[in-house]
């Protein structure tokens, strides 16, 4: 920690264009400085790997819309702050939405766009944003913020974007004068269970019901559901997978977003962070989910087939990931974005957090506005929604 009585080292913060212009140590001890033990991460997004893999394999870069300019703050030359940071051309791949922002700033003859987003690039999952070396929270947070924020105005940007950062990191963000915006996922939330009908336990007779003949029409699909993790996981099961996840991206968003090149990297320095929950059909593979690993958190990323076969959705992508954080211990299973069917799958609305900080005055106050009135009624709506949960009433946790 440093001395509270001291007056702090010089801060600099410096652009880089790719992550091979820092070491995976520097990155990493500020990134997930918890793994140094040798276990994972909290969460596997904002390692050295995951977001070199997004720029190795051209996932963002050159044509995608997403500009790598990272930043790396530095005290006596030593790192002690970096942030994923994008410049971005549109507002896809981001799932906090301001294209209702983009829209009318557009139609009042200003720029929206290229804007800056500190993110992991496709991934709605919660973690840190601003990566701090420990004992250099605050003065690593503030440099980063102040590189942003003056990076964005000196270049004529409209706006800097800090999207699923944690909830300390909001308060922080508050502090620092940007705006704080609350959106709601669903996440699963492990209360000590010892297996699965114990969680089924916990639920109402008719969601119990109902989730066990799902899963016993998923699993009468004809074949076999398997999870696959580190060194069980082939190149062929990524082949597979590449098949499933054009096809939803195809249907979803037009264009996928993860290239193939993705993949290929990915079966050489992630496949100890994933879980791949397989359905195979005749030897063959007809669906499938794509999970991450995090220290206490399983991370639901990407579901697709080939094949239509009914619940298997619900089987691969929720049950498997419960049966699975049951078994290993983990706190929680974050589902990805939006969705309500998950709620009656067991997975509760939770609140999510962004900043935001807006260049033009006159945005800036209507957007603030906005938020204040959108935090209301998100707070009231998990509220309802929670109240409409699968759980038992009688549970004392229900309305903690």
């Amino acid at each position: 920690m440093q001395d509270a009585g001291k007056i702090p080292d010089p801060v600099e913060v410096d652009v880089l264009s790719s992550l091979s212009q820092i070491a995976a140590e520097d990155w990493d001890g500020c990134a997930c400085p918890e793994a140094a033990d040798g276990g994972r991460p909290d969460d596997p997004f904002t390692t050295h790997r995951f977001l070199k893999a997004l720029e190795d394999s051209g996932s963002v870069g050159p044509g995608t819309g997403w500009g790598p300019h990272y930043l790396v703050a530095r005290q006596n030359g030593v790192p002690i702050g970096v942030a994923p940071l994008y410049a971005k051309s549109h507002s896809q791949g981001e799932y906090i939405f301001d294209h209702n922002w983009a829209d009318a700033y557009i139609r009042a003859g200003g720029r929206y766009y290229p804007k800056l987003q500190v993110a992991v690039p496709f991934t709605p999952a919660t973690g840190r944003r601003l990566l701090a070396r420990p004992g250099h929270e605050t003065v690593a947070q503030a440099a980063l913020v102040q590189g942003a924020v003056q990076l964005a105005a000196e270049n004529g940007l409209s706006s800097l974007h800090v999207t699923f950062c944690t909830g300390d990191e909001a308060r922080a963000g508050v502090q620092m004068g940007l705006m704080h915006r609350i959106t709601q996922q669903f996440h699963w939330e492990n209360r000590g269970y010892a297996d699965f009908d114990a969680f089924l336990a916990d639920l109402s007779s008719r969601k119990r019901k109902t989730i066990r003949k799902e899963r016993r029409t998923a699993q009468a699909f004809g074949g076999t559901i398997r999870q696959v993790s580190g060194a069980d996981i082939t190149r062929d099961h990524w082949a597979a997978f590449w098949r499933f996840y054009q096809d939803t991206g195809m249907r979803k968003w037009g264009t996928p977003y993860l290239t193939r090149a993705f993949f290929d990297i990915a079966q050489e320095v992630l496949r100890d962070d994933a879980l791949l929950v397989v359905a195979e059909r005749g030897g063959t593979p007809v669906a499938g989910a794509l999970n991450f690993i995090g220290r206490q958190r399983l991370y639901g990323r990407y579901w697709g087939c080939v094949e239509d076969h009914p619940c298997l959705h619900f089987e691969c992508c929720y049950y498997q990931a419960i049966d699975h954080a049951i078994t290993h211990g983990l706190d929680t299973v974050e589902a990805g974005a939006q969705g309500t069917h998950k709620l009656a799958r067991g997975y509760l609305p939770v609140q999510t957090h962004s900043l935001h900080w807006i260049a033009d005055p006159g945005l800036r106050g209507a957007i603030d506005r906005y938020l204040r009135a959108e935090r209301d009624a998100v707070d009231e709506e998990i509220e309802v929604l929670t109240d409409y949960g699968p759980f038992r009433k009688a549970h004392p946790e229900e309305h903690e």
